[in-house]
């Protein structure tokens, strides 16, 4: 019987608001794909077919957006979150031996896979700068020794992925709600858990983290290059452009950069590597766009310039906006994280024209004024609001 995978994408991603307001974080795109679907391709590229979704928050999205998959995904339901343990407990009765548990909001690549499919009772791991975000592993002679959840002080830069291929038997004895303590358990038990070296992974804990992973997904696109694009259109490196999408003259493009179907690019565009532009997206003449995510719909008029930025679906930014990517101090949850990013915005805003960001969250459906300097002022804006 071949290994199967269970995928945990039931979680919110609360710090990934206003993105998540009202799309569940496994399904935010990146590289012109839901976060959930690059993991899935994975899995296909290895090998694996026999592939389970355990969903939760906003499941009828996941559920609608899986069903339109050319491969067959079971789908369980986690009626409470209530942990990554809980949640693929949840799908126990559906696992028929051994499986690969995986998140369904990291990029894991299928190298990766291949190997800890190859070891039962595994954990990947990794390093990372900031790893108390994560949990921490201790790995003692190609063996997890000890793990330790999201430490304020971290002794170590060494982190789990959150992907584990677990025994039937280790699976049995799972009781605990977070995974993490139940390899921790099992450790201390004097189970023995084989650490196995990521080649390449890559969560995002803040929407700025979307980025990276862009960076990190944008070199493997499939080139192509439909539509109508003008003779004096300058491109270079990887660039893919989809169906329906026009690009006017005098445009440059230098890749790795992904153009999704029915855009407007130009004339007199530039983007720059780093960069994914959903569906549907006008962009007007003499604007200048810098590694960033631009999501469906959305359009951007003239003159202006995005840089490090997030935009959400359906925004409208008038002309001669500026987006400029800074790193500062950015408010989240209780505390102010160091990070940087143009700016990081919700779905449905409107700006009128001359609006500066610098290091800002805005919220879904804000309205803001023209003329609005939010620069220099680490601003998050809440949803539903008006800047004048």
């Amino acid at each position: 019987m071949s290994l199967q995978a269970v995928i945990l994408a039931a979680g919110e991603g609360v710090r990934l608001r206003p993105l998540t307001q009202n799309k569940p974080k496994a399904l935010i795109p990146v590289a012109n794909k839901p976060i959930i679907e690059h993991t899935i391709l994975s899995l296909l590229e290895a090998g694996i077919r026999d592939i389970i979704v355990v969903v939760g928050y906003r499941k009828e999205q996941v559920m609608r957006h899986l069903a339109h998959l050319s491969v067959p995904i079971m789908i369980v339901r986690q009626t409470e979150q209530l942990g990554t343990a809980h949640a693929l407990l949840c799908a126990r009765d559906r696992i028929a031996g051994d499986v690969l548990v995986l998140p369904g909001d990291n990029y894991i690549d299928p190298d990766s896979i291949r190997d800890i499919a190859r070891i039962k009772n595994s954990l990947l791991y990794t390093t990372h700068r900031q790893p108390s975000n994560f949990g921490v592993v201790t790995i003692e002679d190609d063996a997890v020794s000890s793990i330790t959840e999201k430490p304020v002080l971290a002794s170590r830069m060494t982190v789990s992925c959150g992907v584990y291929h677990l025994g039937s038997e280790l699976l049995a004895r799972i009781t605990t709600q977070s995974l993490s303590e139940a390899i921790d358990e099992e450790i201390r038990r004097d189970t023995r858990i084989a650490a196995v070296k990521a080649h390449s992974w890559q969560d995002a804990i803040y929407p700025w983290d979307l980025l990276v992973m862009n960076d990190r997904l944008l070199p493997f696109i499939y080139q192509e290059k439909s539509g109508i694009i003008s003779s004096s259109v300058n491109m270079q490196g990887k660039v893919s452009i989809g169906s329906g999408t026009k690009i006017g003259p005098g445009t440059v493009i230098t890749g790795p950069v992904i153009i999704g179907e029915d855009c407007t690019i130009g004339p007199h565009v530039v983007i720059e590597p780093g960069t994914s532009i959903g569906s549907r997206v006008k962009i007007e003449p003499f604007t200048v766009i810098r590694r960033s995510i631009l999501m469906d719909d959305v359009v951007i008029a003239s003159h202006s310039s995005i840089s490090g930025s997030v935009i959400g679906e359906g925004c409208t930014l008038g002309e001669y906006t500026s987006a400029i990517y800074a790193r500062g101090f950015i408010p989240s949850e209780d505390s102010a994280i160091r990070a940087g990013c143009g700016v990081i915005m919700g779905n449905g805003v409107f700006c009128k024209p001359s609006v500066m960001f610098e290091n800002t969250i805005v919220g879904n459906e804000v309205t803001i004024e023209g003329r609005t300097d939010l620069r220099f002022s680490c601003t998050r804006i809440p949803d539903k609001t008006r800047v004048i």
